[in-house]
């Protein structure tokens, strides 16, 4: 959906150098799906890294970008306007000025990726809701990114978290053994908590249990090799970690509406 106060898409970039001119808005650029290694150059600075799913770049308005990329790479990117960032300040309380967004490598932020989810659920669904439901979605956007990513902004790490939790190796471990039978008893030793501490900190930082997590990843996963007709319905189910494709199914049903044959014949 373009216009108006957000606009969304999702992109599939190749392996290779990709250039980006600058923006006249700033925008969100979501890693989504396996993990891929990306190099990144924005505003005179250089970051080099893994991203995982969920990861987050901020981009702010007027600067070129150079994305290095070693496999290819899928990224949910919201542009938010420039002006109704404005807006959000003034009702803040702030000057318009102050309107300005970090430029960010690499971060999370579980409100900012909620509503990310929900407005992509809304494109998916060929935005049914119309442009006022969207440009909603938008403003709250818009409203995060003014108290957690701009010059008004608390100076606080973007990715502060005082429980020692090791979320990035948590989320990695789970996107790289999604076809595997993951333990909360490993997961927490990867984060280095206790079990109760681990999904106590991981509900903080991503918002959702590590169970409901797990299903929805596994559930992302199996949607996007569906697409793949060489896979018969069984083997994608495997591949995405359900013990059997009736399960599968069930959680497909619930989270997208559409059964497995459905999403293959692109039906829904």
């Amino acid at each position: 959906m373009e216009g108006g106060k957000v606009a969304v898409r999702m992109l599939v970039d190749p392996p290779g150098i990709i250039d980006v001119g600058p923006r006249e808005n700033p925008h969100l650029v979501i890693h989504v799906g396996a993990p891929v290694p990306i190099g990144c150059e924005r505003g005179g600075e250089k970051h080099r890294g893994t991203r995982i799913h969920g990861d987050l770049d901020i981009v702010p308005a007027g600067v070129t970008s150079r994305w290095v990329l070693e496999k290819e790479d899928r990224a949910l990117v919201v542009s938010i306007s420039q002006d109704l960032l404005g807006a959000v300040a003034a009702e803040m309380g702030l000057d318009p000025k102050q309107a300005v967004l970090f430029n960010r490598f690499q971060v999370r932020d579980a409100r900012l990726e909620h509503l990310a989810w929900a407005l992509k659920t809304e494109m998916d669904d060929n935005f049914r809701n119309g442009r006022l439901f969207a440009d909603s979605i938008g403003t709250a956007i818009a409203c995060q990114l003014m108290q957690s990513h701009s010059v008004a902004a608390p100076k606080i790490p973007a990715n502060g978290n005082g429980s020692g939790f090791r979320l990035r190796r948590v989320l990695s471990h789970i996107e790289e053994n999604l076809a595997e039978d993951l333990s909360l008893e490993t997961i927490a030793s990867i984060g280095g908590l206790s079990v109760s501490h681990s999904q106590r900190a991981f509900r903080d930082a991503v918002g959702i249990s590590v169970h409901q997590y797990v299903i929805q990843r596994r559930v992302e996963r199996a949607k996007t090799l569906l697409g793949d007709e060489n896979l018969s319905i069984r083997e994608v189910a495997l591949m995405a970690g359900f013990s059997h494709q009736s399960h599968m199914a069930y959680h497909l049903r619930r989270l997208f509406g559409c059964s497995p044959m459905e999403i293959r014949r692109e039906r829904c």
